[in-house]
């Protein structure tokens, strides 16, 4: 049976610690804060090992100084979140930029091929997950004019436990060849007559669709999608390629079950890109300006239920990562925000081509697997 034996634990901090100023601070906007009770980001990239195995310590040596190096310029990385008890009852959170350093883990899998990762119709959720250390853990910043700072969220708000208990739940990842992405979208722009819809969106509806068609739902039953949309290029000016954090705002479009299933994959890709585009500058100042008055924090259980969740993007530059032994040969995520329904997109190996990973239950797995419709393109 494979096992994780860990190496090494070291901290990385940046290279030019001396030069850190001391006491500088970084506020969290209302787009980290919500944020604040899910779980880390956690994907990881796939190499295959070196042929040399005697390059392995070279190879550590090496990653240890390019993060070191890396630090330099993603200052945050090597900070800690900090806390502030303020005297109104409430709690503002801050990152403190103190180089204290990026956790580096050497660590190595007994008995593991690319091959057990990747070729599996199920993710080997106990393998892959072990390879993240931060199961359950957290530059300039952009703030909507009149905001004061630090953000202050009451006490109430600080506790991560809701009680949320999961269901058994499997992982798989579903490969859309680029050829199969363009049937698609030109499937669900001839079906309402436009050009509008994009390539993400009539992959994400044709999944949606066959996911509530595998459940089994009352027709009249209400099923929701929600979307993390990207806001830098929304606003006006537009935030910079380079701004560092999250600039997201969730979006949800609700049909009924009926509704998804039987008006075709063009209406409800429709339907998701009508909801993405009234996330205009004006509606997203709204939501910011309210959430300060009112904060409202993520959670697990406030996205259950008969909703799909998307993150992730395929416009990420997943495969240009080659640290000098060759590029990732697969991308996978962690346990973390892994809830039913959560839906993780990637870019595929090839061009042009996206790879889903679906978090669901083993039933609804199982039935999408004898979708036709589903299945063939």
């Amino acid at each position: 049976m494979a096992s994780i034996r860990l190496i090494s634990t070291s901290t990385v901090k940046a290279a030019s610690h001396k030069e850190y100023p001391t006491h500088q601070r970084i506020e969290l906007t209302p787009w980290d804060l919500q944020l604040l009770l899910v779980d880390p980001i956690q994907k990881g990239l796939l190499f295959h090992k070196p042929k040399d195995q005697s390059e392995i310590t070279t190879l550590i040596h090496h990653l240890k100084t390019s993060l070191s190096r890396t630090l330099d310029f993603f200052t945050p990385f090597a900070g800690r979140l900090a806390t502030i008890e303020n005297n109104d009852n409430t709690i503002s959170y801050f990152i403190d930029i103190n180089n204290a350093g990026a956790q580096f883990v050497h660590a190595l899998a007994i008995g593991v091929s690319v091959a057990d990762i990747i070729e599996p119709v199920y993710v080997p959720r106990q393998l892959v997950h072990s390879f993240f250390p931060l199961n359950g853990v957290l530059l300039k910043r952009w703030f909507l004019d009149g905001i004061d700072c630090p953000i202050r969220i009451p006490l109430s708000h600080n506790d991560n436990s809701d009680g949320f208990a999961l269901p058994p739940l499997k992982e798989t990842v579903f490969h859309f060849t680029k050829a199969k992405i363009a049937t698609l979208k030109a499937k669900a722009n001839s079906e309402i007559g436009t050009n509008k819809k994009s390539s993400l969106q009539a992959v994400l509806t044709h999944l949606w669709r066959s996911i509530i068609r595998s459940r089994n739902l009352d027709p009249n039953q209400q099923v929701s999608y929600r979307l993390l949309i990207g806001v830098r290029p929304r606003l006006h000016p537009p935030l910079p390629e380079e701004y560092l954090g999250n600039a997201v705002q969730a979006g949800t479009v609700t049909i009924k079950a009926g509704d998804l299933l039987k008006r075709g994959l063009g209406y409800a890709a429709w339907e998701m890109n009508k909801m993405v585009a009234l996330h205009t500058e004006e509606k997203l100042r709204s939501f910011l300006e309210s959430w300060v008055e009112k904060p409202r924090l993520l959670t697990e259980s406030s996205v259950a239920g008969n909703a799909l969740v998307t993150s992730s993007s395929p416009r990420f530059n997943v495969y240009g990562n080659d640290f000098g032994w060759g590029k990732p040969v697969a991308v996978r995520s962690g346990a973390g925000n892994k809830t039913h329904g959560k839906i993780t997109v990637f870019p595929g190996v090839e061009e042009g081509s996206i790879d889903i990973e679906a978090c669901l239950s083993p039933e609804v797995l199982v039935a999408m697997g004898n979708d036709y419709e589903f299945m063939h393109v």
